[in-house]
């Protein structure tokens, strides 16, 4: 199965090294992020397990530029018919068909490797997709989720907080949880990252869920604020 539940109405599609996320509201399933090149197959895949349509995706939500994020944009708008959202500062590449800004690896081992996987494994061109809705700090949204601005990994990564549930974070890459929770695989700007996970350690949520590695489903903001809740700790 392509699908797994992280909380009622929250949904994990693991895309190989990558998660992508459906969310059903009462006005039909947001895509968060479309996995790599290829990934459309499966994303399709999780969508019909929950007994739906592709014209049942209303929206299509980006979290940042990289290709293990973008990759099946194109041929997932064009199977859904979807508008898509994303940050502006990051829908500027999308928008001409690029994915990648100078970074270096997050810190630690683990990062390091999947730096080179990802190195090889990812492109720096996809087709040009246009952005229909810009993202800010703070929106909220028709579905119930909150927008946060959470930059470093790239400049225009955000995270997303769902308030059902007790709270849900969808973290993106502002940190990974793959041998435990810790930073993203790779930077643009590490400090900046640091200083996005202190911002994200102040708010409210039981559940958090992310791009690289498995969902927390119990005390997650209270993990982040033990490791994060002073800037570069």
């Amino acid at each position: 199965m392509a699908l797994k539940r992280i909380v009622p109405g929250l949904y994990t599609v693991s895309l190989r090294i990558v998660n992508a996320f459906l969310l059903e509201t009462d006005g039909g399933l947001i895509l968060i992020d479309t996995g790599l090149p290829g990934s459309e197959g499966r994303i399709l895949e999780a969508i019909a397990e929950l007994g739906r349509e592709p014209a049942d995706v209303r929206q299509i939500l980006l979290t940042h530029c990289h290709a293990d994020h973008t990759g099946s944009l194109a041929a997932l708008k064009e199977a859904t018919g979807a508008p898509v959202s994303m940050d502006p500062v990051d829908a500027e590449l999308t928008r001409r068909g690029e994915t990648l800004r100078p970074a270096e690896a997050g810190p630690g081992l683990v990062n390091g490797l999947m730096y080179r996987i990802m190195s090889r494994r990812g492109t720096s061109r996809l087709p040009a997709v246009a952005i229909e809705n810009e993202l800010h700090d703070g929106q909220e949204l028709e579905s119930g989720l909150r927008v946060v601005h959470a930059p470093g990994h790239t400049a225009g990564q955000v995270a997303f907080l769902w308030p059902e549930q007790g709270g849900v974070l969808v973290a993106a890459d502002a940190a990974s949880n793959m041998l435990g929770l810790g930073y993203a695989p790779i930077y643009e700007d590490l400090e900046e990252g640091q200083r996005s996970l202190a911002k994200l350690a102040t708010l409210a949520f039981e559940v958090a869920c992310f791009g690289h590695g498995r969902a927390i489903t119990g005390g997650a903001s209270r993990r982040f604020r033990e490791k994060w809740g002073r800037a570069g700790d």
